[in-house]
């Protein structure tokens, strides 16, 4: 196994992180329970603020190319705590796509090696992070 470049809190922060999107998809997989969104919700935070750091995260959250998604994070959290948790996932679902639509592509080269499913995933991860819009940059090349 090859040595990872990640510090300790980072590697906790990338556990987090999958825990959270394991309480997401529970969450899907439970018809929208409120709880388990919400839990994915605040491990998915903790694990993002100690992969990157909270000034780093505040900042990211904060670039005025992001505010549309910013705003749709927080308004998809606040209405699954509200009790409208299909509602909130759908708009929080457009805010992570808004947010995180640019990193897409190199998540999808990392899936790619995956042994049977990877090169799908990585198809459609490239297709959504396409779709997203991003910079433009991209698509000019």
């Amino acid at each position: 196994m090859p040595t990872m470049w990640l510090t300790d809190t980072q590697k906790i922060g990338v556990a987090f992180c999958s825990g959270g999107g394991f309480f997401l998809l529970g969450g899907v997989m439970m018809f929208f329970d409120r709880a388990m969104l919400a839990m994915g919700n605040i491990l998915f935070l903790i694990g993002l603020t100690l992969i990157i750091g909270a000034q780093k995260t505040l900042t990211f959250f904060a670039r005025r190319q992001k505010w549309k998604g910013t705003a749709a994070f927080a308004a998809g959290i606040t209405l699954i705590l509200l009790r409208w948790a299909f509602f909130g996932f759908l708009i929080e679902l457009y805010g992570i796509l808004v947010l995180f639509g640019d990193f897409f592509a190199t998540i999808a080269g990392f899936v790619g090696n995956v042994p049977v499913v990877g090169p799908y995933i990585a198809r459609g991860l490239e297709r959504i992070g396409a779709g997203s819009g991003g910079s433009g940059a991209e698509a000019a090349v």
